[in-house]
């Protein structure tokens, strides 16, 4: 019979003689025949696909296209061009940090940033857009439906399920999502770097400018500022009580119905008015 210290030897043994096993066969057969593979910036025990989009090496899974697609049809050509700059942005945050690419579930983060601005969707009855809801919760809800009915998000467990959520119905509130998981941050600083300049992304994220400059000429910024002017103001005018500031929705919009809304009534809806009106 053998000791308990003996056994222990042996598996370890025996599990050191596997992994050298693993090691010889994959030099025997590597990735090269195939699409390119990348482990890095993954938590998850997948292999990855990748391709390049504006010189960037970028994760490239059945999934990964079909929220890029879906993106595309429930967006103006300014919002599409937003959600993707957004992803390469979160994208380059992580190629240029190793704590990152340690940590990052780059699928995770693609389809966030990719899917994040779906309660922006002005198609008539979009089916996406609620009467009272926030932007970012409609996107939220549709992003998780978007999951569960793809055939690759089916074999996504709820927890990765909950992080795209989080990281959408967040990506608004900073001062929330940046104490989250560093999934759920990292989507709303790539969100955040396309509104700053490419020195700012240096400076703050280490980001090559040059690096920068790509994203924003593969994917343009021209006639951002004035689609978000007018997508505020349609949310403002289509269901003002998400946008009011100090309602129990709480968002930052409130502004843009004030100056551009006639009949938008924000001073009615502030919480102190609530409070008298409601509390003996």
């Amino acid at each position: 019979m053998y000791s308990e210290n003996m056994l222990t030897r042996l598996l370890t043994i025996g599990h050191m003689a596997l992994i050298i096993f693993h090691l010889q066969l994959s030099a025997c057969h590597p990735l090269t025949s195939g699409p390119r593979y990348e482990t890095r910036g993954v938590t998850t025990s997948h292999r990855y696909p990748t391709r390049e989009l504006a010189g960037i090496t970028v994760i490239d899974t059945p999934l990964v296209r079909s929220a890029q697609a879906f993106a595309l049809a429930h967006s103006s050509s300014t919002t599409y061009n937003h959600v993707m700059r957004s992803w390469l942005f979160g994208a380059l945050m992580v190629k240029n940090n190793a704590t990152l690419q340690r940590t990052i579930d780059l699928e995770i983060q693609a389809v966030s940033a990719l899917l994040h601005d779906l309660g922006w969707d002005q198609i008539p009855s979009s089916p996406i857009i609620s009467p009272d809801r926030r932007f970012e919760v409609d996107g939220a809800i549709a992003a998780r439906a978007f999951l569960h009915d793809h055939p690759h998000g089916k074999k996504w467990n709820e927890r990765r399920v909950q992080l795209v959520w989080d990281a959408i119905a967040l990506h608004t509130e900073r001062a929330l999502n940046y104490f989250k998981e560093p999934a759920v941050r990292l989507v709303s600083q790539g969100i955040s770097l396309d509104f700053e300049t490419a020195e700012i992304a240096k400076a703050t994220f280490g980001i090559p400018i040059s690096e920068y400059r790509a994203v924003v000429a593969e994917f343009p910024k021209e006639g951002f500022k004035q689609a978000l002017n007018e997508t505020f103001v349609w949310l403002c005018r289509e269901k003002p009580g998400s946008t009011y500031s100090e309602t129990k929705t709480d968002t930052w919009m409130q502004p843009w119905g004030d100056r551009y809304v006639d009949g938008y009534n924000s001073s009615a809806n502030l919480r102190i008015d609530i409070i008298d009106r409601n509390l003996p």
